[in-house]
């Protein structure tokens, strides 16, 4: 019994609210001859539950951006907005190319010569590759206009210690990488991103993997393991949720960063949508245009806590522990939790999920059955 309250809990998790999407006219006091949509809904939880996902379910609203209400459609607001767009596309757009293009020269004329004159001395190879990543990260942040602020103590160099954050776009590793360079463990991109993955972010230790293939998680989590253990590795950042949410939501984070056994440091990241949405939405825009909205907005504002760190307790399962961790990043950035895997954004459900939910409409309508 308790096993069921504790799915059916996780149901009614933040299930929109139906009645905020009838008609007046279905929610008033029904008449004897009419049958309204509401009293149809009463019949069957199921059905309730169903209608609310066709009209707006949990899982489609973490993935979904949201566009801000229109407010300069009047005569007053009209021209200041017409003026701010000049400003943001005519001024600050090119201030911002010509800001991001001294910055690649600067790193390119530095890091090429550090990377292939120094060879022979991995100590200050490795030391100013570290220093160089974060300024080209730093000059990126600025093209956006980022006001970043930074709370609690800055991450360092220790073994056995790995790095969690909540995820809304590749822009958070940037606004991370400016403050520590860290190793990061992301999805193999195509095109520009995939060339700079291959070389200038393998300098720091960055780990890629493929979704698709089903090989690579073997080697990831080989590859996880040795980088922990190393003495003088930059620290590991990982994003367990997998994908990008719109920073109003997380979705389950996966157990693997949480098995290697070892102090896990939650970071929180929430982006203030005043200026720009920072959620990347990857089927919809490339990251070249993600980037071009951010350079063409009024600003990139975010806070970045950086967490007190977190050992598995006794008796705790490495599920359980992420789920606390993702209970403490959840209440410092704000946002909501829903119990949902981020991959069922890239695949079908599973049977066994498939199952689970069947039972507990199964269960669900027995009981209901009982009573009677």
């Amino acid at each position: 019994m308790g096993e069921l309250n504790s799915s059916s809990s996780e149901i009614d998790l933040d299930r929109p609210n139906i009645e905020e999407y009838l008609t007046a006219d279905s929610i008033s006091k029904p008449q004897e001859e009419k049958l309204h949509l509401r009293d149809l809904l009463d019949i069957s939880p199921a059905l309730t539950e169903a209608a609310g996902a066709i009209i707006d379910d949990s899982f489609t609203r973490c993935f979904k951006s949201n566009p801000p209400e229109p407010w300069n459609w009047n005569i007053y607001l009209f021209p200041l907005w017409c003026f701010g767009v000049v400003v943001r596309y005519g001024i600050l757009f090119p201030v911002r190319v010509l800001v991001l293009t001294i910055g690649w020269i600067i790193f390119l004329s530095s890091f090429i010569p550090v990377h292939f004159l120094l060879s022979g001395n991995d100590k200050w190879r490795r030391k100013l590759e570290r220093y160089l990543v974060e300024l080209i990260c730093s000059f990126f942040v600025a093209s956006w206009t980022g006001v970043v602020k930074y709370h609690g103590p800055r991450p360092s160099i220790r073994p056995k210690q790995v790095f969690v954050a909540n995820h809304t776009s590749m822009i958070d590793f940037i606004v991370l990488e400016q403050m520590t360079a860290f190793a990061v463990i992301m999805q193999k991109h195509p095109g520009w991103v995939g060339l700079l993955q291959s070389t200038i972010l393998e300098s720091v230790g960055c780990i890629w993997f493929n979704r698709l293939e089903a090989k690579d998680r073997e080697t990831v989590a080989r590859k996880i393991k040795e980088h922990v253990q190393g003495l003088d590795n930059n620290p590991l950042l990982i994003f367990p949720e997998g994908t990008c949410v719109n920073n109003q939501y997380t979705v389950m984070f996966k157990k693997g960063a949480f098995e290697l056994d070892c102090t896990v440091c939650p970071i929180a990241i929430k982006y203030n949508k005043i200026f720009v949405d920072a959620f990347w939405n990857s089927r919809q825009q490339s990251f070249t245009m993600h980037l071009l909205r951010l350079m063409t907005s009024w600003a990139v504002v975010c806070d970045v806590w950086y967490l007190e760190p977190q050992n598995k307790k006794p008796g705790e399962t490495a599920i359980e522990f992420a789920e606390r961790v993702r209970d403490i990043i959840s209440v410092r950035a704000g946002i909501k939790k829903v119990p949902w895997d981020g991959y069922l954004k890239y695949s079908r459900p599973s049977p066994k999920h498939t199952e689970q939910k069947q039972k507990i409409f199964a269960d669900s309508v027995l009981r209901r059955l009982e009573e009677k």
